[in-house]
């Protein structure tokens, strides 16, 4: 199984496979086809420790088998072979981790056992040496216990320290899933006293108006009414009117800098923002992958607000309840009457969590239909998938109710 790598990565994990390869061929026999042998399967094993950790595990073996068949001295080559068992415990799957393990342990013995029985044979006479020295096998028996500690440490070590980082990895993303919880739960806190503090507000512009309009609408009637038969009442009844409609005027417009007071200061999020957005979601870990099509010029401000937003939530849901080894698509697809955008992530393995519990997919469809869009979400092939279709005119602003189902409870 092939994994998902940035193409820095790639280049990185080749280059440092050429170049131990060029120095194992160097620091060998380099007139030897076996030297270059050796240095060409522990090389490429080398180069797929984090692409495909199995793969570059039966690659080491094979190289380790072959050197062991044709009787070859201890080379070079196989100070790689620690590179690639770290390789397994750190980048691979929960098998390949127990078969580098098994591997590291199982090629402890066998190479003690080679190095032993090599030297010995190359000494003694296997039949003769248990006739005439007896004694011999007991001190081969302890440097083959010498050869066993080494290669232990050489082989079991390194799959330690891979697993102690890989340890560390899944400590740091779960304190910083742990983080935006804790962060999303604040701002939803937040939102509810907002929102209450909101219906209050309405509730008084509503007592403003109706009462300010019945008084005008009332004092309007009897100045027309006395405009003939006594115009210092109408004249009063004008002032009247005046002076509730200033007041009414001073009140709502106290409320309404009241609903504005928590507005985010600066300039309204465009299309052009998006770049950025993209950019930061790629420095803290995430793989987007961008695709467009059609130009954007056409779109009004409330339409790429619009547009910010949901590509905003959708890469925000899948740095929180997606695979992040693997790649995040973006789609924005621009036509003459609409825009597209659709956000596609690798669903997580299971034991790792699922698609978590929040408002995200709420928002997005409250926002969908604010502007007179929709929306559909769900899991598809392995993947979430999130699709937004917005009009480029502008709506009527009707909110529909939203429908509780599988997509709000999905993040």
């Amino acid at each position: 199984m092939f994994r998902t790598m940035l193409r820095s990565q790639m280049a990185f994990d080749v280059v440092l496979a050429l170049v131990a390869a060029v120095v194992a061929v160097l620091g060998g026999d380099r007139w030897s086809g076996l030297t270059w042998l050796l240095g060409g399967l522990f090389g490429l094993a080398l180069a797929l420790r984090r692409l495909a950790p199995g793969r570059g595990l039966a690659i080491a073996w094979v190289g380790a088998l072959v050197q062991m068949y044709v009787s070859a001295n201890v080379a070079v080559a196989d100070l790689m072979i620690p590179g690639v068992l770290y390789g397994t415990a750190l980048y691979g799957s929960p098998r390949v981790r127990r078969f580098g393990l098994t591997s590291a342990l199982v090629g402890s013995v066998v190479g003690a056992l080679y190095l032993t029985v090599k030297e010995y044979l190359q000494r003694y006479d296997l039949v003769g040496s248990l006739i005439e020295h007896p004694t011999q096998l007991v001190r081969e028996a302890a440097q083959g216990t010498g050869y066993f500690v080494v290669i232990v440490a050489l082989l079991v070590l390194p799959w330690l320290a891979g697993a102690v980082a890989r340890a560390r990895g899944v400590a740091r993303v779960s304190l910083e899933a742990q983080l935006l919880a804790e962060r999303d739960a604040a701002r939803s806190d937040r939102a509810v006293a907002v929102e209450q503090e909101r219906v209050r507000i309405a509730r008084e512009m509503h007592d403003i108006v109706a009462h300010s309009l019945a008084v005008v609408i009332a004092q309007a009637d009897g100045a027309r009414y006395a405009m003939r038969s006594s115009p210092e009442s109408a004249d009063a009844a004008l002032a009247t009117i005046g002076a509730t409609a200033r007041r009414a005027l001073g009140d709502v417009r106290e409320l309404l800098g009241a609903l504005r007071h928590d507005e985010a200061p600066g300039p309204t999020p465009a299309l052009d923002d998006i770049e950025q957005l993209v950019r930061d979601m790629r420095q803290v870990g995430l793989d987007v992958q961008v695709e467009r099509a059609g130009e954007p010029e056409h779109l009004p401000t409330t339409s790429q607000l619009a547009v910010y937003r949901v590509v905003q939530e959708g890469l925000t849901n899948a740095l929180k309840h997606g695979d992040r080894s693997g790649p995040v698509r973006l789609a924005l697809r621009y036509a003459p009457d609409h825009v597209e955008v659709a956000v596609a992530n690798r669903l997580p393995p299971e034991g790792h969590g699922g698609q978590g519990v929040g408002h995200g997919l709420v928002g997005m469809r409250e926002r969908a239909a604010l502007s007179g869009g929709t929306m559909s979400a769900g899991p598809t092939n392995g993947e979430f998938r999130v699709a937004v279709r917005l009009p480029t005119a502008g709506s009527t602003g009707a909110v529909p109710l939203p429908r509780h189902g599988r997509e709000e409870g999905a993040r």
